[in-house]
């Protein structure tokens, strides 16, 4: 049982002199990151497919133990929604197979157009992902939290794929005073709340309140349940979101406190304090 706990992104300029060492070159963000965390989401294949080499540097620069959740390319999740898509699906499952042992649960994100039509489409996606990499899959469609919920979630677990639970709970509680949390209510879904699980791990994104200290609230709950998946014997991939990058990390910190694991349970990455986050 582990908890890989970490951020969307694994580096900011804004961490630089604070979570990474002043100076920190962007070529140096992976390292130092991995340093701190055992985990990351890799955004970036959404956007493009990234080089073999690239994929294998990636995988040199972090330590065993720690894991990459890449992202299922937008060509094949938002552009073709999973039809006529099987060059790029092998692609990116050849960057996955570069990973190796770094390599943690794809992410496949559905767009908000993808509904109850297009089960078919999806059923037969995962029908050719390959068992012994593991997924998780986002739904955002309201189908998926109301009448074909059960449908949805059931083809999830024949495939032993993990229903992503998106909380966004925290960040469409505050109140939009800021550009950046306009910005953030904007991009989020705001879809009910679900702790299902349909696959042999738990996948989670949380998407903080503005105000750290608010968090507690949320993070409290969040953080018994992980304890008791961990206590399981599950694997839990927890990720935290903020409407402010520069705020990640503290947020972080928060649920590993709040957790409270230690040794094999919990990864060990370096403790770390933000000036002014206590």
């Amino acid at each position: 049982m582990t908890l890989y706990l970490g951020c969307p992104v694994w580096g900011a300029k804004a961490w630089v002199g604070t979570l990474f060492p002043p100076g920190t070159r962007p070529a140096q963000f992976l390292t130092e990151y991995a340093r701190h965390f055992n985990t990351v989401e890799g955004n970036t294949t959404f956007y493009a497919l990234p080089s073999l080499e690239t994929v294998a540097r990636w995988r040199a620069q972090t330590p065993p133990g720690f894991r990459f959740c890449l992202k299922v390319p937008r060509e094949i999740s938002h552009v073709k929604q999973l039809r006529a898509c099987d060059a790029e699906t092998e692609a990116f499952a050849r960057r996955l197979e570069a990973l190796g042992d770094r390599s943690g649960p794809a992410f496949l994100q559905l767009p908000p157009t993808f509904g109850a039509e297009h089960l078919r489409d999806l059923d037969a996606w995962l029908a050719k992902w390959s068992p012994v990499m593991r997924l998780a899959v986002e739904p955002r469609h309201r189908d998926f939290f109301t009448r074909y919920e059960s449908e949805f979630d059931a083809l999830l677990r024949q495939y032993n794929a993990a229903r992503c639970v998106f909380d966004t709970t925290p960040l469409f509680s505050a109140p939009a005073n800021t550009p950046l949390v306009r910005e953030a209510q904007r991009k989020k879904p705001r879809v009910p709340l679900r702790y299902t699980r349909t696959a042999d791990f738990a996948f989670v994104r949380y998407v903080g309140h503005p105000d750290l200290a608010a968090n507690a609230q949320w993070l409290r709950p969040w953080a018994e349940r992980v304890r008791m998946w961990l206590a399981r014997g599950d694997e839990v991939f927890f990720f935290c979101h903020h409407p402010d990058d520069a705020a990640v990390p503290a947020l972080v910190a928060q649920m590993r406190a709040l957790v409270g694991q230690t040794g094999d349970d919990l990864a060990k990455p370096q403790q770390f304090m933000l000036p002014g986050v206590t």
